[in-house]
């Protein structure tokens, strides 16, 4: 049972600035393959809980593939309705110090609803199901800490959390730790009141990879030395990437009671300056195509509502300006260009069922003419459709 709540952390972080990186420090995935009626991921793993039996697959991800993003790392049963989950940490304050969290930020957020990327996880019994309820216990950025929840019916919700940092001149985030997540969300639920008393909490056999992923070097070496102490990572700069730290078990909680859900409408708005040089995100001719990508990127979410259902609409928009650099010295390589983003989502929860789709479009646009355009799309709709297309075309 994980019940390590960080009792070494008092003081720590107390002034957490993270160091801006050096040198391109962000991939992209270029998908050029269409899924659509995608199959069952693999492998499945079968979890018996309580008498009950659910088989899952212990990843997630945004392109319905095999491909595992993020692990599986909570697994709700009982009265285990996100739209509950939400609101009950949604309740909570900041201070976690009786169980051994300092009483600074990071450490001392509190919970809202949160921009990120849609994601998709899956079980034998529902088959895909999109991440409708995304929430976030901590601002954008620097730091926050970032939980999908997947409403699998019957009873039961998954979750995927992390901990992770913005990069900085861009609207990414790096995971820099899972379990330290997972701990924060054990003590919120357990402050909550919601889990059984006696009997709170389990955790399943190992079902994913340990570690899970990395970080760049060059965002690691930019971390402060506290911060590289309490994700478990080495106190010297790297230089090979620095695996993240997953025991690969996944927390259960045993959820008796209810939290209802509070109606209203909230907005998110505001704007990210991206100014960081990047390898070019699609069509690049090599590993050495590296931009700078400079200009504003505005990003609006509006949460609405009710005593019983949940929805988000989601837009981020963006002209910038891309100049190619070279990637040992960042001087300019050639003529600055165009690029144009564009990215939609929306999501719902009520007691009919839920939904979680995303559309992403980037497109360059050089001083030639020669148009290209990255175009993705995830859409999944509880028992019902998942799709996932990607499409890249590469001006000549």
């Amino acid at each position: 049972m994980k019940t390590r709540y960080l009792l070494a952390l008092t003081g720590a972080l107390a002034a957490c600035d993270v160091q801006p990186p050096t040198g391109p420090i962000i991939t992209f995935n270029s998908p050029d393959a269409v899924r659509s009626t995608p199959p069952a991921p693999t492998p499945l793993t079968t979890l018996t809980l309580g008498g009950e039996s659910r088989t899952l697959w212990p990843y997630l991800n945004s392109d319905l593939s095999s491909t595992p993003e993020d692990p599986v790392s909570l697994v709700f049963r009982g009265q285990a309705d996100p739209r509950s989950i939400r609101a009950a940490l949604f309740a909570l304050n900041g201070d976690r110090s009786a169980f051994g969290f300092p009483n600074v930020a990071p450490f001392n957020c509190t919970w809202s609803d949160a921009i990120g990327d849609v994601q998709a996880g899956f079980t034998q019994e529902n088959g895909w199901v999109g991440s409708a309820i995304q929430l976030a216990c901590g601002d954008f950025g620097p730091m926050r800490f970032h939980v999908r929840l997947f409403g699998m019916g019957n009873g039961w919700t998954l979750g995927g959390a992390h901990f992770e940092v913005l990069i900085p001149g861009t609207t990414t985030h790096q995971v820099l730790s899972w379990e330290l997540a997972e701990q924060l969300v054990t003590v919120d639920m357990i402050r909550s009141g919601l889990l059984d008393p006696s009997n709170p909490l389990g955790q399943t056999d190992a079902i994913n990879a340990s570690p899970f992923r990395t970080i760049p070097a060059v965002i690691y070496n930019g971390l402060p030395g506290d911060l590289r102490s309490v994700i478990g990572g080495p106190a010297a700069d790297q230089t090979a990437d620095v695996p993240i730290q997953n025991d690969g078990h996944a927390t259960v909680f045993n959820v008796t009671g209810a939290a209802q859900q509070a109606a209203g409408t909230v907005l998110q708005d505001f704007i990210v300056q991206f100014n960081q040089v990047i390898p070019k995100p699609f069509c690049a001719s090599g590993p050495t195509d590296v931009v700078l990508v400079q200009g504003p990127v505005h990003l609006t979410e509006t949460i609405q509502t009710t005593a019983s259902s949940y929805s988000t609409r989601f837009h981020a928009t963006g002209q910038l300006t891309i100049t190619p650099v070279d990637p040992t010295t960042g001087s300019p390589t050639g003529a600055s260009f165009s690029g144009l983003v564009q990215q939609e989502q929306a999501s719902a929860f009520s007691d009919t069922g839920a939904s979680a789709s995303e559309k992403l479009s980037q497109t360059l646009v050089p001083t030639n003419g020669s148009t290209s355009q990255l175009k993705t799309i995830l859409d999944v709709v509880t028992g019902g459709r998942a799709a996932a297309d990607a499409s890249v075309k590469c001006g000549t």
